[in-house]
């Protein structure tokens, strides 16, 4: 219940930062979202939903100005969310690329990587090459872990970036218009959510008792290797 109370706390300053923010949230979430989990789900349904006109004293706005609701503000919601996590995806691609696969396996912690997952991240790359990014900007979850290790094992930049741009543009019109059409139905989708909540608290669960039983075991054998040696 607690990280269900975590996770829906997240969800509630999403969906209110896009609130007060319109364009400048959905773009800066979108942009974070290229290299660590934002809830670009979330983000892009409420932006679309948002268009729509679904909610009171809400409008699309940007430098000022009023974007009429409808049509012109949902492809508004939708290129911010494209554009952010593209440029997003150039700065995680860059941090790959120049870091280096050597430091990011001392420093990846703070991107959530690791050498498994690099390890992951390259059988991936190999099985399906430069369509690894499309793919990867398709896939929940993953889609945020495929930046970095695209600049690591240096696709190219003009292709990785027109297969982010592609990917993106698929995914963030998709969930915008899934919150445009939902409209005044938001509240039955965000309600919907909470079940999506309470899934991913349990995956996250289920996640910090395998990584705990994993460092457990590991523990156990460098210490029977040490008894060993010793």
């Amino acid at each position: 219940m607690l990280v269900a109370s975590v996770i829906s706390g997240i969800s509630d300053a999403v969906t209110s930062a896009i609130g007060d923010y319109g364009l400048y949230a959905i773009f800066l979430l979108m942009l974070i979202d290229a290299v660590l989990p934002a809830a670009s789900e979330l983000v892009m349904v409420y932006g679309g939903a948002l268009a729509a006109g679904a909610f009171a004293n809400q409008d699309v706005t940007l430098f000022g100005r009023t974007i009429d609701e409808g049509l012109p503000a949902y492809v508004a919601v939708a290129l911010a969310g494209t554009i952010g996590y593209t440029i997003g995806a150039i700065g995680g691609w860059a941090i790959g690329l120049y870091g280096g696969r050597p430091y990011l396996e001392r420093h990846g912690r703070w991107l959530h990587l690791n050498k498994e997952k690099l390890d992951r991240a390259e059988r991936w790359f190999e099985r399906w090459e430069d369509w690894a990014v499309f793919l990867g900007r398709l896939t929940p979850l993953v889609r945020s872990f495929v930046s970095v290790p695209a600049g690591v094992f240096e696709v190219p930049f003009v292709r990785y970036t027109l297969l982010t741009l592609l990917g993106s543009a698929i995914w963030c019109f998709s969930f915008a218009g899934a919150g445009y059409l939902a409209g005044s139905n938001w509240e039955d989708v965000h309600h919907a959510f909470g079940y999506v909540e309470y899934l991913i608290a349990a995956a996250v669960v289920v996640g910090v008792a395998w990584l705990g039983w994993r460092y457990v075991k590991k523990r156990r054998r460098r210490l029977s290797q040490e008894s060993s040696a010793g």
